[in-house]
């Protein structure tokens, strides 16, 4: 086999169906149920893993994998380093796309969104919640820029490791958390013979959710 040509890599998509009738009104239901699916279905290992992409200071998109940590119906929050390369792409432009794909249920799901920060209680709240390790990382570590080794971190740790025992780390004012508030949510179930069911939800003026099917 030609690891160069992946041509002939081809699957059959057919456990499940996206069906109108069966849509709830709002994408954040529907995301909900999705997301105990897949976390029942016991075969991924992080189910919350999504994709955040951003558009950078450099005018190139960038996309990179983080953990969603919570999801409500205003929208989902992920936690950071505010002075991050995402972090200030962010502030430059708060329009962002998060994407799931749970291949063992073959389907995705891809939400347009405006990010902002979180209340500061609720970043301090979830801080104080992180294993004391985590915690003094993102204490220590200048995210997104260049370091002159390995062991500069782990000295720099060690050095905090010291000075803060017997105490308990406060949240750094440049971490915290995000909500992506959706305008677009697009689910997609993959079908047999490529004939995958596209779902787009998209918020209208009056809060209520406008469904659509798309093309495959």
């Amino acid at each position: 086999m030609d690891i160069n040509d992946l041509s002939n890599y081809r699957r059959s998509y057919e456990k499940s169906q996206l069906i109108e009738n069966n849509l709830p009104e709002d994408p954040i239901t529907l995301f909900r149920n999705w997301f105990i699916e897949v976390e029942e279905f016991g075969s991924a290992a992080e189910v919350n893993a999504m994709t955040v992409s951003t558009i950078g200071l450099d005018g190139f998109p960038k996309s990179r994998v983080v953990l969603l940590k919570q999801f409500t119906y205003e929208g989902f929050i992920f936690y950071t380093n505010y002075n991050s390369e995402k972090g200030r792409a962010i502030a430059a432009n708060p329009n962002v796309c998060l994407s799931f794909f749970w291949h063992e249920m073959e389907r995705q799901v891809i939400i347009k969104g405006r990010a902002e920060k979180i209340a500061v209680n609720l970043s301090d709240g979830y801080f104080e919640s992180r294993p004391l390790g985590s915690r003094l990382g993102a204490i220590v570590s200048p995210q997104s820029e260049v370091i002159p080794s390995r062991s500069y971190l782990e000295e720099k740790l060690d050095q905090l490791e010291k000075s803060a025992e017997g105490t308990e780390p406060q949240r750094p004012e440049h971490w915290g958390g995000y909500i992506v508030k959706p305008v677009s949510v697009e689910f997609w179930q993959g079908r047999a013979n490529r004939l995958h069911d596209r779902i787009r939800y998209s918020l209208e003026t009056d809060f209520s959710w406008e469904v659509e099917r798309l093309a495959p």
